[in-house]
């Protein structure tokens, strides 16, 4: 699994930047990004997308204008939203390569795969135009992101063969997860020979922020929560990258400092990783990742990661302070879970296949003096 100019088995997940007064904190990105590549590490992945559209001139800004091309190497993603013919991919891809300021992708993902969206990017010809614009050397590896179960990504590999790439949900927590299905997912890789860049590897915080009794059994094997995630995911022999969305630059020094002279997980310590997801699932604790693809397209604008943040933490991790950030902070200026129409455009984009009008009306129970009916679901 050699990709040339790669270093290290860590990347920088631009999903995820450090924030202040409700805006990107570009100082403390740039501080992030030299002490990463000072380290030997030079992989960083963004999307259109993320970060309200904001993670790609930020990757101008605190990367690309300030390193020689060289030095780094770059994922972007094709995402569905920005097209709905052929036609439309070209300039969209050209506008990307502008934001970001560089002349070439090193990877470029078709992004979020799954039974949902793949027909879009058949009948556009999607995959058809990522390989042409690899011939021309635009990009250098073809991918896909993908989230679905393993026989959807079988018949996607089977019908493109010449993917070099695909980025998985991969964590301990989802290894044997019925829905999210890692563990199948990964032996369809490795039955195809494609490398694997896993995402999610801390499953948005989930793998750091534990419950009480899986915090003990991880803090009786000496180690950090993110360093047994982290670990777990890049000891897996086809997994070439982990990629990581890191919000402070204190984040990016506890991981740099494992990840830096990684070593595979022992035994033991894989033993106590599937134990803790054991104890986490025991806890039901609402598995959002916080990737926020639910709330672009809210007609409500509910705020519904942080609204089953705050759930989680008043159920689980026995933070009262959640009464105050639900009325105080995360309804203000969007929707409250009471006012959920139940159009289920939510569920219908949530990579963790969340029954998010359900949870949602659990939120609406708990913090809500007059909470949401039961309803119709469309």
């Amino acid at each position: 699994m050699f990709f040339n100019g790669v270093s290290g088995k860590f990347g920088f997940g631009c999903m995820r930047f450090p924030m202040k007064n409700d805006e990107i904190d570009v100082g403390q990105v740039q501080l992030m990004v030299d002490e990463f590549i000072s380290k030997g590490f030079n992989y960083f992945d963004t999307a259109h997308g993320y970060h309200g559209e904001l993670s790609e001139p930020t990757i101008r800004q605190c990367l690309t204008s300030r390193y020689p091309r060289s030095s780094y190497i770059l994922t972007n993603k094709l995402s569905d939203a920005y097209f709905h013919s052929q036609e439309e991919i070209r300039p969209f891809f050209e506008k990307q390569l502008s934001i970001c300021g560089v002349d070439y992708f090193d990877f470029y993902l078709m992004h979020a795969q799954s039974r949902r969206n793949y027909k879009q990017y058949v009948d556009c010809r999607a995959y058809e135009t990522a390989f042409e614009l690899k011939r021309e050397g635009k990009v250098r590896y073809v991918g896909i992101s993908f989230h679905d179960t393993a026989d959807i990504l079988e018949g996607i590999l089977d019908d493109y063969p010449e993917l070099d790439v695909v980025q998985l949900q991969l964590n301990y927590l989802d290894w044997e997860d019925p829905a999210i299905q890692s563990h199948a997912c990964y032996d369809v890789c490795v039955k195809h020979g494609k490398p694997v860049i896993v995402m999610e590897p801390i499953k948005g915080g989930h793998l750091i922020n534990l419950p009480d009794k899986a915090r003990n059994v991880v803090d009786a094997l000496g180690v950090s929560p993110a360093n047994l995630a982290l670990r777990f995911a890049a000891s897996l022999d086809n997994v070439f990258m982990v990629i990581s969305g890191m919000s402070s630059i204190e984040q990016m020094r506890e991981n740099v400092s494992f990840m830096r002279d990684f070593t595979p997980l022992s035994e033991r310590e894989i033993t106590v990783a599937h134990g803790a997801a054991g104890l986490i699932r025991g806890e039901n604790i609402i598995p959002c990742t916080a990737c926020r693809y639910c709330v672009d397209g809210c007609p409500k604008k509910i705020s519904i990661p942080d609204l089953f943040a705050c759930l989680n933490s008043k159920r689980h991790f026995n933070n009262w302070n959640a009464d105050f950030y639900y009325n105080n902070v995360y309804i203000k200026g969007h929707g409250k879970a009471s006012e959920c129409i139940k159009c289920g455009k939510c569920e219908r984009i949530c990579p963790q296949n969340l029954p998010v009008r359900t949870l949602l009306q659990d939120v609406a129970k708990e913090f809500e003096d007059d909470p949401m009916g039961e309803g119709n679901y469309d």
